[in-house]
Order: C-alpha cells, then structure tokens, then sequence
C-alpha cells in the first residue's frame, strides 16, 4: 500500500483528561505541557490534510468499538498510557484493536508486556549478553533484604511504572535503612512492586528507534545539567522529565552527545536493534542507557510508544536526523498501516 499521499481517517485515543483544545490561545505553557504530546499529533495530522478524530478513553472499551464503527479509520493513533486507571492495563486496549482487526500505531500488547516489567526486561536482555545493571526487586507485603552482592549505592524505583513516576533524588540510596524507607515509599505511594538496581554514575543516553521489521535508529540524546549543585546524582526525576519551572532553574536540556566515538555510536546502533528485537518491540520505542566514564554502556529501560511532543527527545533526535516533525508522525501512521496489512 502506497501511503506518502494518502489522506487517512484516523481515530486518536488518549485519557479523557488529555484531549486537546482546537487551539493554544488563553492557555499558560502549564497547562500546555500537560497535554502537549496530543495537542501536538492531532493538530499536526490535522494541518496534513487527515481527518482525525480525538477519543477520550478512560474505564470503557465500548465507544472504541463505536467509534471504529462509525469512522471506520485506516488507523487508530494511539497515545493511551493507562486504562481504568492503571498503567499495567494499556496492552488490554491494543489487544482489544487487535480483536477489531483495525491497523494502530506504536508497539504490539507482548512488546508492551515485556517492557513494561523492568526486571523481566533486564532477565531477557542478560541472556540476550546486553549489559545491565546488577538489580533486586521486593514484592509488596513481603521482608525487605538485600541480597548479598547487591553493593551501594542503589536506585529505587517501581517495577512497572514509567515516565519516572516516583523517581525523586532519594531514590539513590546508599544504606540498608534508606532501601528500606524508599522501598516502602514506592509500596505505599506508587502502589506497585519496587526493584533496586545498581546506580551507574555516568551519562544518560536516549535512543529512538523506529520501525517493525526494517528499523531506524535515531541519533542519541543526552540529559545534560547546567546548574546542578555538585555531588548530586544525574537522574531523570519525575522533576526533570515534568516541571518546566525545575528543568529552568537547573539548566535542564537534551542535545546529541558532542563526543561520542564512531565505533560506540556503531555499538549503541547494534545494541539499540538487539534489544528492541529481543524485547517484541514494534512501532517505536525509546530506549535508555548510561554511559560510563570508561565507555562502558548499561542498558536501563526500554519505553514503547514514549512522549512524541515536538519538544521531547524522540522528536527531536529525529530533527537532527532531518526528519521533520509530519514526516515523523507519516512514518508512525504507516508503520502503523503496514502492520494491518501484513495481518
């Protein structure tokens, strides 16, 4: 199927809270920020020539199948990141398109599932020989002990969740007594099983990736500090990803790492496909890493359909590969199409 030109009938799925105005006029850059990743891709497709149909999808399957119905769309966008309220339940709503045999965007439900557990990702990508950090997890309502050969310092996080939720600079811990109240805090706050792995001091790289069978990988980003203060850790705190005020103040940005070798470029290329293959991925996904001082790579997360705003990393690492901001999103959509077609 031709789709450089076509113009497509496309239903938009994203929390009822999410769905964008027709326009930015009378809102502040806050208020923006919460929804701007949809304000984006609706708005965009839109100028494209697409009709697009915004869906507000919360605790219902129902008016996604009215809706299929009544559009009968070449393909739903989806920008769903939880379902009834829990994050865990989004590849029950691919799997559902799946169901209604109607072509969607971003990853497959078992690429989702295996990305989604940060310890099962990391068993798989050890036995795939990809290097990742040394790590425990802790089961709600179960004894907090560390095994031994799990050294400080450690960094806390929920085993399920993304987007940083629940990642704060007391994450990074550095005694048993510290583990213990961090792990409590993500049992008892974030409501989710906790995993502790091995802190790696270092850079932190972001690297797209695109496609189903034939893949692209976008060029790396890095989280780069300004203003700091020294002797703090560099992590992606829910702060850093979220608040516009703290990235300011702190001198928070993303750009290309100026100094990287080819040849660990080439490696980070190879490994980003070993890992998106080996983990099911499809559609597109970010994928995160440190970078030692010694040019030792740790694979972190894997992050199937991440934030696609124009201002965050994976739109912008396709700029730098001259990719602009409709081609990327016809990409997604055809990606999208192609894979209905290939069913």
């Amino acid at each position: 199927m031709d789709t450089r030109m076509r113009r497509w009938r496309i239903l938009a799925l994203m929390h009822p809270d999410l769905v964008p105005p027709e326009s930015l006029t009378g809102y502040d850059p806050t208020e923006i920020n919460t929804w701007k990743t949809e304000y984006d891709v609706v708005s965009t497709l839109r100028e494209m020539g697409h009709t697009v149909q915004p869906l507000g999808v919360q605790d219902d399957l129902m008016p996604i199948r009215s809706a299929v119905q009544s559009l009968k769309p070449h393909v739903v966008f989806n920008l769903l990141e939880e379902f009834h309220g829990e994050a865990a339940f989004d590849q029950h709503v691919v799997s559902y398109l799946e169901l209604l045999r109607v072509p969607y965007t971003g990853c497959n439900p078992r690429g989702l599932v295996l990305a989604r557990d940060k310890a099962l990702t990391k068993k798989i990508l050890t036995y795939h020989r990809v290097r990742v950090p040394r790590f425990a997890t802790f089961r709600t309502g179960r004894k907090i002990h560390r095994p031994a050969g799990l050294s400080f310092p450690l960094i806390v996080k929920s085993l399920v969740e993304h987007a940083s939720l629940g990642i704060a600079q007391a994450s990074v811990v550095d005694s048993d007594a510290k583990l213990e109240d961090r792990v409590a805090f993500i049992h008892e706050t974030i409501g989710t099983d906790a995993i502790a792995e091995e802190y790696i001091p270092g850079r932190e790289l972001y690297v797209g990736v695109l496609g189903n069978q034939r893949l692209t990988v976008l060029p790396a980003m890095e989280l780069l500090f300004e203003n700091l203060p020294p002797n703090v850790p560099t992590i992606a705190t829910a702060r850093v990803k979220h608040d516009l005020e703290y990235q300011a103040r702190w001198g928070i940005f993303q750009r290309p790492p100026e100094d990287l070798s080819e040849a660990l470029e080439e490696h980070l290329r190879r490994t980003c496909k070993r890992i998106y293959r080996a983990l099911e991925l499809d559609g597109y996904a970010r994928l995160d890493f440190r970078l030692r001082a010694d040019g030792t790579l740790y694979f972190l997360e894997a992050n199937p359909n991440p934030e696609i705003a124009r201002s965050e990393e994976f739109a912008s690492a396709a700029d730098y590969a001259g990719i602009s901001y409709p081609t990327l999103l016809r990409k997604i959509v055809a990606i999208g199409i192609r894979r209905g077609v290939r069913g």
